[in-house]
């Protein structure tokens, strides 16, 4: 996140000595990126860090490929995703490649007995359904429908839900995400073309500290292996922090949506990106206004990348058929476009209300088995007159 943030207490200068109240000293630890390179923090713990007591044991959950190498456009029924109690065993890995992991979950409890950690990717969780709250040891954030949360890679956090109906859209990237580059001066504050601004996003603000010694069981995706792991001490200790690695949510509703005379080109809507992949946000927005503009999007070739989208609200003016939570993929090397009828349709309508979240990869998606699940098996002859 190119801004910085800072909670609680810290030395004035970094790498010295930081005493407690009542003796001895907290433990900094530099929370970084990119060998010392990328975006860091540097935080202060009430105890060290690094106190594992056990492995009680790891079990992998590498995810299952139905279709490893596909040219299928495909429909899934997200909503047909059944729920499951706790958070880790809802999440379903939907579509996979070597550099991201797209996925859905379900989740009716709050995380109480453990603690999580994804040691290999950076975590986008999109809010579908639900409210609540996301407790990290960098601070809590509130979130709501709508709410993209993006999590830094070696972030401990839990997920705290309001309610049991809770519908989540994810991305676990092994590249770190950004704003984008075009949105942004050199030192990297949001121009005024940019759709959002640092306003629009929300930074932790409540800043938890524990200073508990016990058994606190942190389980740590790695490599395609879950690690259930004892520490010695409560996770959430950190006394304050400053920099620029932290958890941040941004709303999809604060999305401010480029328009044109004639139609705009997907990267309009672009969010966040990665080294491999793309994430766009489809919002409200006046149509094209050029008296003879198509509103749908013209026909186009995927040859660079596979595309997703997770249909989130409203009427997908392009579509035909589309619910709520559903998936569509159009994999590189076919080309797509409005469903029959939907280009006549469009022609002198003023307004969308659609709502929806696009990831775009540069390496060709492999189809899970979860996913296959939830295939309606006709969307790829939708285009058939």
């Amino acid at each position: 996140m190119p801004v910085y943030h800072k909670l609680g207490n810290f030395p004035q200068k970094r790498h010295t000595q930081f005493e407690k109240p009542e003796g001895g000293l907290y433990y900094e630890q530099l929370f970084g990126t990119e060998g010392f390179h990328g975006h860091s923090s540097l935080l202060y713990h009430v105890h060290r860090p690094t106190q594992v007591k056990e492995i009680l044991r790891s079990y992998s959950v590498e995810p299952k490929i139905a279709i490893g190498k596909n040219i299928k456009s495909l429909l899934f029924k997200g909503f047909e995703l059944k729920p499951e109690n706790d958070f880790l065993d809802s999440r379903k890995p939907m579509l996979v490649n070597s550099d991201c992991i797209i996925g859905l979950a379900a989740p009716r409890h709050s995380m109480k007995d453990y603690f999580y950690k994804n040691a290999d990717s950076d975590e986008m969780i999109f809010i579908h359904k639900g409210s609540g709250k996301l407790r990290t040891m960098m601070g809590n954030i509130t979130f709501e429908y709508g709410d993209y949360l993006i999590i830094p890679r070696g972030m401990i956090y839990q997920m705290q839900f309001d309610t049991e109906d809770n519908r989540i859209f994810y991305v676990e990237s092994h590249a770190p995400f950004y704003t984008p580059k075009r949105y942004k001066n050199a030192s990297g504050q949001l121009l005024e073309h940019s759709p959002f601004c640092e306003r629009d996003f929300k930074f932790p603000d409540e800043l938890e500290t524990y200073d508990e010694k016990g058994d606190f069981i942190i389980k740590i995706k790695k490599e395609g292996m879950m690690h259930e792991m004892v520490y010695a001490t409560h996770p959430f200790d950190v006394v304050g922090w400053d920099g620029y690695n932290f958890p941040y949510g941004f709303s999809i509703h604060n999305f401010e949506p480029i328009t044109g005379r004639v139609h705009q080109p997907p990267p309009v809507h672009q969010t966040f990106e990665t080294a491999t992949f793309v994430v766009c946000s489809f919002c409200p927005r006046l149509y094209d206004y050029h008296p003879k503009a198509i509103p749908a999007p013209y026909n186009h070739s995927n040859i660079d990348s596979d595309e997703v989208l997770y249909y989130v609200d409203g009427d997908f003016m392009s579509r035909n058929n589309i619910e709520q939570g559903h998936i569509t993929l159009h994999p590189k090397g076919i080309p797509h476009g409005p469903a029959p009828g939907a280009m006549e349709r469009s022609i002198g309508k003023t307004v969308t209300e659609e709502l929806a979240v696009m990831v775009d990869t540069f390496k060709p998606l492999m189809v899970t088995e979860e996913a296959m699940g939830l295939d309606d098996g006709q969307y790829y002859k939708s285009w058939v007159e």
